[in-house]
C-alpha cells in the first residue's frame, strides 16, 4: 500500500511537473495580449492627448491670426522716394501695423494727376483692410486731400500730416517764377502758392480724424527769410494748420528730416492709436 501510494504521488508529480510549463505557457500567452491591449490603449491615450494639444495650439494661432491688422499707408513729399519714410515703415511694422510705404513721382505731373494715378494702384492694396491709416509729409498731405475732395476711402482710418503746406507756402511765391525752381520742383511743387487759386487753397477742409505735426526749426535761412513767421524751412507753422484739424503740434524740427526724428515718430504712433498727441497742443 505505501509503495502503491508512493508510486502515484511520484506519478503525480511527473504529471504536474509536466502540466505547469503548459500552464505557465498558456498564461503566459493570455498575459502577452493583454500586456500589448494595454500599451495600445496607453500609446492611443497620448496620441489623442497630443493630438488635443496640437490642435488648440492651432486654434489660438489661427484666432491671433484672425484678428485683422490695421494699415498705416505712408506718402512722402516734393521731390523725395519712398526711402525719406523708411525710418518711420520699420517704427510702424515694430508696432504691428501692415505698412505700404508707397513711391511716386512728385515731380513728372500736376497734383491731379499725381493723386489720380497713385490712388489707382493704391486702392487694390487697401480695399480688403481692416482699418487704413495715413502718414503724409509735406506735399503728400494734399496729393491725399486732393483725392479725398471728390473720393472716399470707407475704412479710413486716421490722417497724420507732418509738415503739410495746408494753406501752401511763401516760397513758390517768391521763386516760381525762376526757372531753375520750377524745373526741380516740377508742375506739382508750382501749385503749392499761397494765392487763393493754388491747390492748397482750393480744397476743402478736412472731413476726417486728422492731426498735423509742424516744425519751428530751419536749416534755411534764405528761404525762411521769405516766410513770415516762425517756419521749418520751407513752410509756416500758420500756414501748416487747416480747418477741422484734430490735434496740432509743434515740435523742434525741420521740415527736410523731421519724419526721420524719433519724438515725430512717437508722436506719430500716438495719434493713430489714440486720436491725440502726447503733449500739449498748440
Amino acid at each position: 500500500m505505501a509503495v502503491g501510494s508512493s508510486s502515484w504521488q511520484w506519478q503525480r508529480d511527473i504529471n504536474l511537473r509536466s502540466f505547469y510549463p503548459f500552464v505557465l505557457e498558456s498564461i503566459s500567452q493570455v498575459a502577452c495580449p493583454m500586456s500589448q491591449v494595454l500599451n495600445k490603449v496607453i500609446l492611443m491615450k497620448r496620441i489623442i492627448l497630443w493630438c488635443f494639444i496640437f490642435l488648440l495650439c492651432t486654434s489660438m494661432n489661427k484666432s491671433n491670426h484672425s484678428e485683422p491688422r490695421e494699415t498705416v499707408v505712408l506718402l512722402h513729399g516734393l521731390n523725395r522716394t519712398h526711402r525719406a519714410m523708411s525710418k518711420l515703415a520699420s517704427a510702424l511694422e515694430a508696432d504691428g501695423y501692415n505698412v505700404i510705404n508707397c513711391d511716386y513721382p512728385s515731380r513728372s505731373a500736376e497734383i491731379q494727376t499725381l493723386s489720380e494715378n497713385l490712388f489707382a494702384s493704391l486702392l487694390p492694396r487697401i480695399s480688403a483692410s481692416h482699418r487704413v491709416h495715413f502718414v503724409t509729409h509735406s506735399m503728400g498731405g494734399i496729393v491725399l486731400r486732393t483725392y479725398l475732395q471728390t473720393q472716399s476711402i470707407p475704412n479710413l482710418g486716421r490722417v497724420v500730416m507732418l509738415a503739410p503746406p495746408s494753406q501752401g507756402s511763401e516760397v513758390v511765391d517768391k521763386l516760381g517764377w525762376f526757372p531753375p525752381f520750377a524745373w526741380f520742383n516740377g508742375p506739382a511743387g508750382l501749385q503749392l502758392g499761397t494765392n487763393p487759386e493754388s491747390i492748397p487753397n482750393r480744397l476743402p477742409p478736412p472731413s476726417f480724424e486728422l492731426g498735423i505735426i509742424a516744425g519751428d526749426r530751419t536749416v534755411n535761412p534764405l528761404l525762411s527769410f521769405m516766410i513770415p513767421g516762425k517756419d521749418d524751412g520751407k513752410v509756416s507753422l500758420a500756414r501748416a494748420k487747416a480747418e477741422n484739424t484734430n490735434a496740432f503740434l509743434v515740435l523742434h524740427v525741420t521740415h527736410t528730416f523731421m519724419m526721420r526724428n524719433v519724438h515725430v515718430i512717437d508722436q506719430t504712433k500716438h495719434f493713430l492709436k489714440t486720436g491725440s498727441f502726447q503733449k500739449s497742443e498748440k
